[in-house]
């Protein structure tokens, strides 16, 4: 885990696979049998990236929150110093959506400017348990939530109630100029809101 991630430093990451985005869907092909053979060899073999490229793809399926949950337990004891960034640690039923939604935006020029999204603890709300913070930064997502925590320019919904950094949806939208990535920061808000989630920030 790392500080955008509750409870610690992160584990290193195995660089030759973990860039992979989880928005290819690197094994959208292979059948249910499939992957769930493939999930078992990561764990035997402690292959982090492979095992969270597994429970990514039946994740956009709709799979059970049960079912992923199980699976984020298994890989996190088993495949814990591969595990890529970008892999929640808990479920979240929406992640397809804001995979879906994310992708629709796409910067025109590049910059120092990052947009990113963090998961808010939303259980004392009635539509909760989870919403959302859409922000942007000259820093990198990670760093820029630990500043957040730690009080640092901080937006109050993510001092209170901020979890992790929902690193996968927005990995396309890194490096972009000021005013594209303020524009996509504005619109993604706005979008992930018309689709129903809890937003704050985006602005």
């Amino acid at each position: 885990m790392s500080g955008a991630r509750a409870g610690g430093p992160r584990h290193p990451r195995r660089a030759a696979t973990a860039d992979v985005s989880p928005a290819s869907r690197p094994l959208a092909a292979l059948s249910p049998a499939g992957i769930a053979a493939r999930f078992e060899a990561a764990l035997a073999a402690a292959d982090g990236v492979t095992g969270a490229h597994c429970i990514h793809e039946l994740w956009m399926r709709g799979e059970f929150g049960a079912r992923i949950e199980a699976a984020l337990e298994q890989l996190w004891r088993r495949a814990a110093a591969s595990v890529p960034e970008w892999l929640p640690m808990r479920h979240v039923e929406w992640l397809p959506a804001a995979y879906e939604i994310a992708s629709g935006f796409v910067a025109r020029r590049g910059g120092r400017s990052n947009v990113y999204l963090i998961l808010l603890d939303f259980a004392d709300r009635r539509r909760g348990p989870y919403g959302v913070y859409v922000g942007m930064s000259r820093y990198p997502p990670a760093q820029r939530f630990d500043q957040h925590k730690a009080g640092i320019h901080a937006a109050g919904s993510v001092l209170k109630r901020g979890l992790e950094v929902l690193t996968g949806p927005t990995m396309h939208l890194q490096r972009l100029a000021r005013g594209e990535a303020a524009r996509i920061e504005a619109g993604l808000a706005a979008a992930l809101a018309d689709a129903g989630l809890l937003v704050e920030g985006g602005h």
